[in-house]
Parts: structure tokens; sequence; C-alpha cells
């Protein structure tokens, strides 16, 4: 039995990757341990020349997954450009707990896989970039996939979480982006750069998926471009929970929350899109303080300009009371809004 299981196995190459299996012919995911390039998890150490060094291995190998165990790993993640279609899957130990709220004071744990960077300026934490080369356009050829991650800046930052404007198309599942401070104990964002994630721009490789995503205390929680499919999807104490972009192509959500934001929803560019629940919670009375009086509810929609086109079912609750009727829309004039259980 155990010469059956050894001879299963895949083979270590020299660079920390895996290779084909001699037993089977079977190409299996490459993988690349960020510990094997030098990064520790010690909530001090900065490990993007690190991760810079495992990201080159893993581009030199045609793509893979580079694997970040458990630990608070400072520093960022840069994503070079290339001109071939390329696969980087960057996958932390466990899926994080997604921490949100509407209500009281909590501290955030520690435990998973957490990539930290406190950097007054610069890029993302996570970025790809479309420099040294482009596939077309200002694209780069890379497929980012995000799973399993906590991303992290600090209070009021003026730093984003992820950044992937530049690469043609992405995927993030299981992912947690926030301040380093529980949302409703969050102060005001003054930086309108900081932006927890950026989808493709417009003109992306029309594949962008989000799946249990989490964005909590940014200036702008989601920027959403084209071709942008996401479920269970959480905005919560951001000025802007969701920012529909300029696009060609339609946009889909199926359930988003949207809690604690000064505007759930911003159109900053012509966009279609449909929303099939919008679920939304406003602080009620006593729900807010000096410090937080910030996301008190200015709007669910905010499309002054009147650039969106959509179909959002939604449901509304005030805190401290429950479900109330109210929604508001400034402008938004091709937006269909419809109270969930309410004639057509």
């Amino acid at each position: 039995m155990l010469c059956g299981t050894l001879a299963a196995r895949e083979a270590f190459s020299a660079d920390g990757g895996e290779r084909m299996s001699a037993r089977t012919g079977i190409h299996r995911p490459r993988e690349f341990n960020v510990l094997d390039y030098g990064a520790v998890g010690d909530d001090h150490t900065d490990n993007t020349e690190a991760f810079s060094a495992c990201l080159k291995a893993i581009m030199a190998a045609g793509g893979g997954r580079m694997v970040i165990p458990e630990g608070v790993y400072r520093g960022r993640i840069i994503i070079p450009g290339t001109r071939a279609w390329i696969t980087i899957e960057i996958v932390g130990a466990s899926e994080p707990t997604p921490i949100f709220g509407t209500i009281g004071a909590f501290s955030l744990p520690t435990n998973g896989t957490i990539v930290k960077c406190l950097a007054e300026s610069g890029p993302a934490v996570i970025s790809a970039l479309n420099t040294p080369e482009t596939i077309y356009q200002t694209f780069s050829g890379v497929y980012v996939i995000l799973r399993n991650l906590q991303i992290r800046t600090y209070d009021n930052p003026s730093i984003g979480g992820v950044d992937l404007r530049h690469a043609a198309q992405c995927k993030l599942e299981n992912v947690v982006i926030n301040t380093g401070c529980y949302n409703v104990q969050a102060s005001k964002p003054t930086h309108e750069g900081a932006i927890g994630l950026i989808t493709p721009a417009l003109d992306n490789g029309a594949q962008t998926i989000l799946r249990n995503v989490v964005v909590t205390g940014y200036f702008t929680g989601i920027q959403v471009h084209e071709h942008t499919d996401g479920d269970n999807i959480v905005v919560a104490s951001n000025i802007q929970g969701l920012e529909f972009c300029l696009a060609s192509h339609a946009s889909r959500f199926g359930r988003v929350g949207a809690y604690r934001n000064t505007h759930h929803l911003t159109v900053s560019g012509q966009h279609a899109f449909t929303i099939e629940q919008l679920n939304t919670e406003m602080p009620g009375a006593g729900q807010t303080n000096a410090e937080n009086v910030w996301q008190t509810l200015v709007s669910d929609i905010n499309d002054p300009k009147n650039l969106g086109a959509g179909d959002i079912n939604y449901w509304v609750v005030l805190g401290a009371k429950g479900p109330v009727e109210s929604f508001v829309k400034i402008g938004g004039a091709s937006i269909r809004a419809r109270r969930i259980g309410s004639a057509p």
C-alpha cells in the first residue's frame, strides 16, 4: 500500500513546483509555496521581495499556484504584466471568516492567511501590472485567481486592497478585504483612491467572477467593470458600496448585502446590470455615534447623471426596527428597482 501511495505522488522540481507524474502522465497544478522563497508570516517581515521571487518562478513555469500558509504576511503581491495567456492562482490556508456587521464592537482575528500592507502610498496590497508587457491594449494576459485570503490595510486607508484593472481576467472566491478593524468602528474614508477591489477594466477578457467576497471600510468597496458576475457579495461601511463604471457589456449579481454604506450603489459610467437580490440595512436610532455617523445612509442608488440601466429586486431593513419600504434613488431614471413581493 505504501509503495502504491508513493508511486502516485507527484515528484517535486528544484524550483519548488510540482511536475508531471511519471506514473500517470497527467499534469497537476504546479504549486509554489512562498515559504520556499523566503516569506515569513510573522506580521513583521516585509515579504514583497519573497512574493516577487515566487511569482517569477510561477511565470517562468507558464503559470501555477502560489500557496500562502497560515500567518500574517506584511508586504505587497505585485503580478508583472505578460504578453502570454497565463493563470496565476494565489491561495491561502483556509476559508476566512466573513467578518462584518451592523452593531457592536469587535476585534478582528489573526488566524488564517492574511496579506497586509500598511504603506501610506503606492499600489494596492495585491495588484496586476501591465508592465513590462501587455497582451493587448493596456491588459496583461494574466488570469488572476484569489482564493481563501484575508487582505488588510488600515483604518481610513490611502491605498487599495486589490487592483486588477490591468488583468485580462479574474476570479475571487472566499476573499475578505478590510481595513484591519470591524466595519462599524471604521473611520470615515477620505481618500478616493482607496478602493477595496478594482475588477478588470473596460475591454477586459470577459471573465470576471466574484464569489463570497466581503469588502469593508474603503472609500469604494468594489469598482465594477463590464462582464462582472458576482454572488454572495458584501459591501459594508464604505462611502460607495458598489461603483458601476463605464461598460460596453452588462454585469450580473445574485445576492448583494449592502450595510452601513453612505451610498450602497453608485453609477459613475454608462453600465447595464442586474441584481437579483439587494439586501440592505441602514443604521437605526442609537446605532451611530460621532465616529461612525458617516455610515448613515444617503442613498441606495446614487446615479445623478442617469447613466445606469438596471433591474434590481431589493429588501431594506432599518436597524433596531425591521423591514421598511424606504428606498432612496438619486437619479437612476433607467434603473428599475422593485421591492421583493411587490407587483412588477
